[in-house]
């Protein structure tokens, strides 16, 4: 039997979505791209021929349907890496912005399952990446520490239920990461702040014991990663990216 060529990423066009994309497709995958946006899937459809762009908002329990209609093989790789749009601490969120995580990270994740589950073989990978404030969340964490958080329970749940069907499931969870994302919340922190961005930079780097963050190409070679037969091992895992940032967590 020869094995399944199709992978769906929900929030393709993001920064990690694009490299995990790409990647994938350079391996000679065929790509099903799921964003919300057409004209920026149709920009990363244009690199590579394998690559499908499927727009679907994974807030709305229509994005099952969406995608389902793309899935036309068995997948071997199903990924959920869509951002959030909500921050702040407990005190200053408002409070429906933290359901508005919830819906994204957990209930988008259920939806990608619900679209991709007909064709779920033994072998598949169901992947997601969990940002580790769901582990170790600062003060100014309220959404995406709480929606995080529950990704990792809903996941270990998803362990049991498909592991007997031959399906493994990994979390993938990076502290921060260079992204263009994050030096722009660095830019806007200088510009409210009045401290240089260098400085705000180097709190984030003393965070990790390998004196760096993590990089878009790191995270996508773990997810390249899980596609060797032998990955089937880390099943039900949670997969640390962080450059040595948590503390006291296994």
């Amino acid at each position: 039997m020869t094995s399944p060529e199709l992978c769906v990423v929900v929030g393709a066009t993001g920064a990690m979505g694009t490299e995990i994309t790409l990647r994938l497709a350079r391996r000679g995958l065929r790509v099903l791209a799921v964003a919300r946006r057409t004209d920026d899937l149709e920009k990363l459809a244009a690199a590579d021929e394998r690559i499908v762009p499927c727009t679907a908002d994974v807030a709305h329990d229509d994005a099952i349907e969406t995608i389902s209609a793309h899935v036309d093989s068995p997948v071997r790789l199903a990924l959920f890496a869509a951002g959030l749009p909500v921050r702040g601490s407990a005190d200053t969120i408002p409070p429906g912005d933290v359901a508005v995580a919830t819906n994204i990270k957990v209930g988008g994740l259920l939806r990608l399952l619900h679209a991709v589950r007909g064709q779920l073989v033994d072998g598949s990978r169901f992947v997601t990446i969990a940002g580790s404030l769901g582990l170790e969340p600062g003060p100014f964490d309220a959404a995406p520490g709480t929606a995080n958080a529950a990704v990792f329970n809903l996941m270990r749940q998803l362990s049991a239920l498909y592991g007997p069907k031959g399906v493994t499931t990994h979390t993938i969870a990076p502290g921060p990461v260079d992204t263009p994302r994050l030096r722009a919340f660095v830019e806007t922190e200088s510009a409210e702040t009045g401290r240089d961005a260098e400085e705000i930079w180097e709190r984030y780097r003393a965070k990790t014991t390998l004196g760096r963050l993590p990089t878009l190409g790191e995270i996508g070679w773990i997810v390249e990663t899980l596609l060797a037969p032998e990955a089937a091992v880390l099943h039900g895992s949670v997969l640390n990216v962080d450059g040595g940032t948590r503390h006291g967590i296994a």
